[in-house]
C-alpha cells in the first residue's frame, strides 16, 4: 500500500463487531512511521455502540475519501488508496519532484 502522499487517517470502529475488522487491518497496514508523517485520529466505540465503522483520509492534494468499512474489504480499501497514490505519484513524476 503506498502510504507516503495520505497526511490524515480517521477511524472509528467498535473492535468488538466483525465489520470493524477492515479499519483494524488498515491501521495494522500503516508502516510503523506513520505518526510522524500523518495525523492519525482513531475513535474506539463502546461495546454495545451502534454507530458504524468509516474510514476517512485525506490526501496532499487535498482530496478526502471517506470509505463504508462496513461493506468494503482490505483489499477495496488498499486498492481505493493506491489508485489515488499512482495518480500522485504519476504527477510528483511529470513536475520533477
Amino acid at each position: 500500500m503506498i502510504t507516503k502522499h495520505i497526511t490524515e487517517v480517521t477511524t472509528r470502529f467498535n473492535p468488538f463487531k466483525k465489520p470493524s475488522k477492515t479499519c483494524r487491518v488498515f491501521l495494522a497496514h500503516l508502516p510503523a512511521n506513520a505518526r510522524t508523517m500523518m495525523k492519525i485520529n482513531t475513535t474506539v466505540l463502546t461495546r454495545d455502540s451502534q454507530e458504524p465503522s468509516f474510514l476517512k483520509l485525506k490526501f496532499k492534494d487535498g482530496k478526502e475519501m471517506q470509505l463504508d468499512t462496513e461493506k468494503l474489504k482490505i483489499n477495496d480499501v488498499v486498492e481505493e488508496v493506491d489508485r489515488h497514490s499512482r495518480t500522485l505519484n504519476r504527477k510528483a513524476d511529470l513536475e520533477g519532484n
